[in-house]
């Protein structure tokens, strides 16, 4: 070999040997080294933000940097579970999820711009709001079997307010139907706060009312809640289950995870999952949880994973059974 050859050659090796200590360097870097955004596909001020925006807070404490809130509401949530799909799979964007990401798939089947199972990798679930199903103060019916009763005396006759189609609420008061062949009318609201108001007022029979929301007008004497729908809730000892009440199907709730876009490293999921599943357990972050009328959880990765996949075939056999279809 000459000796141009040569010094070519240790050049080489000495550039080769850099790149792979860069490499070493970046590899073995903590995590996060700067801000990392979560995306919650809804507007600021509800359920899924305050929850985000909580657990950022406690990521944000234990791990030293800014988690960042990024509201993209609008559109049945599928943009800002969409924009977290597409981004980069480094860690630095998460997105906070509801009910919708395991109902949109049979809502908006063959349409969504995204595969809930294939895009994503579940980190934990964190939160869950449960259902309370309601009558209003004066309401004749004082139990389940009241209101079941009247609905069978007077078919197509009793009116149920729904938050729109695709919501926990409206897929509670369908599963509700489809368990007994129940025949009420639905009248369609665009929300839960407008289908609340009715119902105090008395326009409408029955809902199902998420408890942060419910648990004030009950204090308050304006509405009156007959049961919960999934299981019993340490909050209202006394309020039995719709499974207690002979309703076991009936189930619908709103459940907060937090997801990353797939290819994201394992070692951060597992972090991330560690951390925030950790936080959801302890003080202060589970009393605020508590004190808003939230149920905290924390799950592993996997957990959560299964979670998904549970709720997306329990969800498929009733939005196909009631042929709903999603709207944005």
């Amino acid at each position: 070999m000459s000796q141009i050859a040569r010094r070519i050659s240790v050049c080489a090796a000495a550039v080769l040997c850099m790149v792979a200590q860069v490499g070493l360097g970046a590899a073995s870097e903590p995590y996060p080294q700067r801000p990392v955004k979560i995306v919650v596909p809804y507007a600021a001020g509800g359920g899924t933000d305050v929850t985000a925006r909580l657990f950022g807070g406690a990521l944000e404490r234990e791990l030293g940097q800014s988690f960042i809130v990024d509201n993209r509401a609008g559109g049945a949530s599928i943009p800002g579970t969409q924009a977290v799909a597409q981004s980069k799979p480094d860690g630095y964007t998460l997105g906070m999820m509801d009910s919708s990401f395991m109902t949109n798939p049979s809502l908006f089947r063959g349409k969504l711009p995204y595969d809930t199972q294939r895009d994503f990798k579940p980190i934990a679930l964190l939160a869950r709001n449960q259902l309370l199903l309601t009558v209003p103060a004066d309401s004749p019916y004082k139990t389940v079997a009241d209101l079941v009763a009247a609905i069978k005396k007077k078919p197509g006759e009793l009116t149920f307010a729904s938050a729109g189609i695709g919501t926990a609420i409206h897929l509670a008061g369908e599963q509700l139907r489809q368990s007994d062949n129940l025949s009420f009318v639905t009248v369609p609201y665009r929300g839960g706060g407008p289908a609340l108001a009715d119902l105090i007022s008395g326009k409408v029979d029955f809902s199902f009312v998420a408890y942060p929301l419910a648990r004030p007008q009950m204090r308050d004497g304006r509405i009156r809640a007959l049961a919960v729908a999934g299981p019993r809730m340490s909050m209202e000892r006394d309020l039995p289950s719709m499974a207690e009440v002979g309703f076991p199907n009936v189930d619908a709730m709103t459940e907060m995870g937090l997801v990353a876009p797939a290819g994201t490293p394992d070692a951060i999921i597992q972090r991330l999952s560690a951390i925030a599943s950790d936080a959801a357990r302890k003080e202060p972050l589970r009393q605020k949880l508590l004190d808003l009328g939230s149920t905290p959880i924390g799950s592993t990765p996997q957990e959560y994973a299964d979670h998904v996949a549970k709720e997306m075939s329990k969800w498929s056999v009733v939005i196909d059974r009631g042929n709903i279809k999603g709207e944005q």
